[in-house]
């Protein structure tokens, strides 16, 4: 059963608060997309904090934070830390804030290195040398993965908040989705580098919809049914990839290094090969 949500002011509505960091607003975008359900969540929620939509900012204390984005300023560590003090749920949605986002890519890079290759003053630049998920510096209460997020997956954490209880969405892989609307499988029938089995539901299969493969924008599915909660064969499919459809090393790593390569299970997945790909290049 659902653990109960903690509780809001008696005779007050929700304030709701939307705030962002390093991304690209595609998150918040999906938010104004609810559009008639946006209305409808205005009359039980007192929008306080939501710069993309409305000019009104108030400071607080907020009883529901939606954070955008991801950690990668020096100054964003300690404006996280005052969001975190002045909020009682704070919720991540989409890639960059709980996973790092695709600028999480320098992480196995040299950032100042990056920095004097692309600037011509680099010294102006002030950024960390890692780009981090929220839930690296901050307690988080729910997490809302996508690139962007869904809108009805945000509704549907929304009213159960709302409702007074532990919101769930589903962690199943989009293989499931794929079955259940009757599409060819890319990996089988094309053998395309599909994601797809190792990756979390929520974008509704669309990929795999139009011939494409999966490219693993909701993050890492949850392992077989057998054991909820475990982290899916990211191996056995990596494998796949490289025996089957003939990927060398590198091509392996970089479909795991996408829009959620620093979230546990992709990322060590392309560690571990990445003693592989040294290999092959002394080959």
């Amino acid at each position: 059963m659902a653990r109960p949500a903690r509780s809001f002011r008696q005779g007050t509505k929700p304030r709701l608060a939307v705030m962002k960091f390093a991304s690209c607003d595609g998150c918040q975008l999906s938010i104004l997309n609810m559009e008639d359900e946006l209305l409808s969540l205005g009359t039980v929620l007192d929008i306080a904090y939501f710069p993309e939509a409305s000019s009104r900012r108030l400071a607080g204390p907020y009883d529901i934070t939606f954070v955008e984005g991801s950690i990668s300023m020096p100054e964003d560590v300690q404006r996280l830390a005052d969001i975190r003090q002045r909020t009682t749920w704070l919720i991540t949605i989409g890639a960059c804030a709980t996973a790092g986002g695709i600028q999480a890519l320098r992480n196995w890079a040299d950032a100042e290195e990056w920095k004097r290759a692309i600037y011509p003053h680099p010294d102006y630049i002030r950024s960390l040398s890692t780009s981090t998920p929220i839930s690296e510096h901050v307690k988080v209460d729910f997490e809302v993965w996508g690139c962007p997020i869904d809108k009805r997956q945000l509704l549907r954490v929304l009213t159960d908040i709302i409702g007074g209880v532990r919101p769930r969405l589903p962690h199943h892989s989009v293989c499931l989705e794929c079955k259940r609307q009757r599409q060819v499988c890319v990996l089988v029938a094309k053998g395309e580098p599909c994601l797809g089995p190792v990756t979390q539901t929520g974008c509704g299969a669309i990929c795999p919809g139009m011939a494409r493969a999966c490219y693993g924008c909701f993050g890492p599915a949850e392992g077989p049914v057998a054991a909820p909660g475990a982290p899916p064969n990211t191996h056995a499919l990596a494998q796949q990839f490289h025996r089957s459809l003939g990927l060398i090393p590198v091509e392996v790593i970089r479909r795991f290094r996408g829009i959620n390569g620093y979230l546990q299970p992709f990322r060590e997945e392309s560690h571990a090969w990445e003693s592989t790909e040294d290999t092959h290049n002394q080959g």
